[in-house]
């Protein structure tokens, strides 16, 4: 098990964005915020509060259920953390996010039929507010096309993914009496430090912390839950497709000793074989091209044989050039 013994802990307030306000202003915050800290929350987003509210329960229910059941799912996973090794105080489920996916998804016969809807209708707002905000992106950063990236996770055989975590509270067994809070002892990794490799990430979490972010190399900062909030992130193809304009920031999720903490990340990603490479209007003579062009299916297979903390995105840089 791992666990965090003394490292800076640093609490910060992303930015908020309000999509409901004036589209110029948006843009440029959502700019701003992409290149100064990777993160920012997003309100008056358009999702329905009853279908956030409707997956969280039927996502709950799940989890609540007994070991031996959820194991019946083969896209339900405890513990292990994808194909290396990593580990980490979670169980989760891995859905792909495509509507031919989810269609599939709901004829899986031990899956609640309350479940399989809520998921889908779920899924459907996230996938639209990611348009929303990658088209908000691209006319920010000057594009002319505004669909350059929305398009590729609209498509029908895009790689999106719906990924629930649930963080289940660890009590510090060490903690003997009552005056000793658990939260004083020693924290331990639900999660582990990585980029998330898509395009962007959407994440609605319940109102439990164990969200951090990485800004610096270890500093870690605490991002407080928003439940009024999506939480967006630049994944790293978006770095790339910036030509390293926005960052593709390192994050942890952390365990909380005291109550369990659900976290639902929807992935945007690309087809396999879409070519990742920055548009023309992203490199000039003074900002040269930083990442050699790639395929996701390419990117895809080197982010499942590394660990986690280890940084993908370099192996595609420009050897010639440095950020």
């Amino acid at each position: 098990m791992v666990v965090i013994r003394s490292e800076k802990i640093l609490p910060i307030h992303l930015p908020v964005v309000d999509l409901s306000t004036e589209r110029s202003m948006v843009r440029k915050l959502i700019v701003k915020a992409c290149e100064e800290y990777g993160f920012f929350n997003v309100i008056n987003h358009g999702v329905p509060c009853d279908t956030i509210a409707k997956m969280e329960e039927a996502a709950f229910d799940f989890f609540a259920k007994p070991l031996a059941q959820k194991k019946q799912l083969p896209l339900y996973g405890c513990k292990n953390i994808g194909f290396n090794g990593d580990m980490g105080e979670i169980e989760y489920l891995l859905l792909s996010a495509t509507p031919p996916s989810m269609a599939h998804f709901n004829n899986i016969s031990n899956v609640p039929s309350n479940f399989s809807c809520s998921v889908s209708a779920y899924t459907e707002g996230v996938r639209e507010l990611a348009c929303e905000i990658l088209e908000l992106m691209a006319e920010g950063l000057g594009v002319p096309d505004r669909w350059f990236l929305s398009r590729l996770i609209r498509e029908v055989d895009s790689d999106s993914v719906l990924r629930f975590n649930h963080y289940p509270p660890i009590l510090n067994k060490d903690c003997k009496d009552k005056d000793k809070s658990p939260s004083h002892n020693h924290t331990k990794v639900g999660f582990g430090e990585h980029s998330d490799p898509q395009i962007l990430t959407i994440l609605r979490s319940n109102d439990v912390c164990g969200l951090q972010i990485s800004l610096q190399d270890g500093v870690w900062n605490p991002v407080a839950p928003d439940p009024s909030a999506f939480c967006v992130n630049v994944g790293d193809l978006l770095q790339v497709m910036t030509n390293g304009r926005f960052v593709s920031v390192r994050h942890r999720a952390v365990t909380n000793s005291h109550k369990s903490r659900m976290s639902v990340a929807y992935f945007g990603g690309p087809p396999l074989d879409a070519c990742i490479v920055a548009p023309s209007v992203m490199v000039t003579p003074q900002r040269p091209s930083l990442f050699k062009p790639f395929t996701w299916a390419e990117y895809k297979k080197v982010t499942y044989s590394m660990r986690l903390g280890e940084r993908r995105i370099d192996l595609f840089r420009n050897c010639t050039q440095l950020d």
